[in-house]
């Protein structure tokens, strides 16, 4: 009768094992998402995902303008030059620049000889659209959203850009 326990309590064992490592393994291959909660609980890109950007032109509610392969707004630093972005930390939490780990691709209505990329100082390569660093917003929380638009935050204004690479003014 002891032989018998013994072996139930150890097909047990090996069943809740079973059970805890299907758990784990289903749980990262969820992880992959290329957005994580912002500041504010809101959804944003991470700016860590892995692979190529797309920059493209979509429908926002400021009309066409710049946006990634999903959708969401791509907005430019008025402080930053054309060589190097001064929006990190703080800056960045809230503005997550659009990172890429291979040369950017031009999606629909973007211009490829727009797209280029700089090195920023965490190392990572953000990309880059008639020379001006491309961020999102935290404040959007789906695509073609503008939240963003025209605020001044840390040190000077953002605007979201149209196609030719120039900041759209407010309201269109």
């Amino acid at each position: 009768m002891r032989r018998i326990t013994l072996l139930i309590g150890a097909g047990l064992i090996a069943a809740a094992a079973s059970l805890i490592i299907a758990i784990v393994v289903v749980g990262c291959a969820g992880s992959n998402s290329s957005y994580s909660s912002g500041p504010n609980g809101s959804t944003v890109p991470a700016s860590g995902s892995k692979g190529t950007a797309v920059v493209g032109v979509g429908q926002t509610s400021l009309g066409p303008a710049l946006v990634d392969g999903n959708g969401r707004t791509l907005y430019l630093f008025e402080k930053d030059t054309n060589t190097g972005s001064t929006c990190d930390g703080e800056c960045a939490t809230f503005w997550p620049p659009l990172v890429t780990t291979g040369k950017p691709l031009a999606g629909d209505g973007a211009l490829a000889s727009k797209l280029g990329t700089i090195e920023r100082t965490d190392g990572k390569t953000e990309v880059s659209y008639n020379g001006h660093p491309l961020y999102y917003y935290v404040g959007d929380t789906k695509a073609g959203d503008t939240t963003g638009q025209g605020l001044d935050l840390f040190g000077a204004e953002w605007n979201v850009l149209s196609a030719a690479g120039t900041k759209i003014e407010a309201g269109g």
